[in-house]
């Protein structure tokens, strides 16, 4: 997306992806795998939650100096990032809770209130929340602030309500699925505030996306159908990688016809 630009002054470029059927498919499959990706690493192959972590932060703070250096949309570094920082922020919940002890109540509550005072912080510095114009340094820095704390929120939320509630994981998909499917609702039918729908639906897409991901990759005797952590995040890795692929060429193709309306 590019903003108009004053004289002698090249126009701003939107740094993060349009919202479209495609965004919502590779970001539910990113969260997805960041949740069975983060059991894979801390279990599977035995790093334990304070390696894994420590490795994963360290990988995400070049992914994320990779995304900031582009300073436009490129799809394999933006949604490398989002790989990255789901896995993150999954891990920072498992931490919390299983490392320190912390309730999964607790989380929620202070994830909650995190992620509502770096959206106060961010509107009183630019005064929007709007993904459409992230064209700054300090406006993208609110918004991966903001994305990575709506993983850890939406980890200490689907699993509150899926073990501690003990409503299961494919009903707390479902539920969460529901409560989407209704923002969309409000969105298209009554008129909800566009932003406001866009944040909702962000933060509960991770809930949505991990109950699924630990009923495929959990075992039977834990309320999953035993595929295993490997296996699920190879495939929604594969799925991701392809996605990211046609976004790629798509954008390659977009900016092609552009250039060639421009000529004529």
């Amino acid at each position: 997306m590019l903003l108009p630009a004053t004289q002698g002054v090249a126009p701003a470029v939107n740094r993060v992806p349009n919202v479209t059927a495609d965004f919502w498919l590779i970001k539910l499959m990113a969260v997805t795998m960041g949740e069975t990706a983060a059991d894979y690493l801390a279990v599977n192959l035995g790093l334990g939650l304070t390696a894994t972590s420590l490795i994963m932060t360290g990988i995400l703070i070049v992914a994320l100096i990779l995304q900031f250096a582009q300073k436009r949309y490129v799809p394999w570094a933006y949604w490398l990032a989002v790989v990255l920082i789901s896995v993150v922020g999954t891990l920072i919940t498992d931490n919390l809770v299983d490392n320190f002890g912390v309730r999964l109540e607790t989380t929620t509550i202070a994830f909650s209130v995190a992620l509502a005072a770096t959206f106060a912080l961010w509107y009183a510095s630019e005064r929007t929340l709007s993904i459409h114009t992230i064209f700054t340094t300090k406006r993208e820095i609110f918004y991966w602030l903001a994305i990575l704390l709506t993983f850890s929120l939406g980890t200490a939320a689907g699993d509150l309500v899926a073990e501690t509630f003990n409503m299961g994981y494919l009903t707390t998909g479902l539920m969460f699925g529901g409560v989407i499917a209704l923002i969309a609702l409000a969105y298209y039918g009554f008129k909800l505030n566009g932003i406001l729908a866009f944040w909702l639906a962000y933060i509960l897409t991770r809930p949505l996306g991990a109950s699924f991901g630990d009923l495929l990759s959990q075992p039977p005797e834990y309320g999953g159908l035993g595929f295993g952590t490997t296996f699920t995040s190879l495939i929604f890795l594969g799925c991701i990688i392809a996605l990211v692929v046609y976004m790629t060429l798509k954008r390659a193709s977009d900016e092609a016809d552009a250039i060639l309306l421009e000529t004529e």
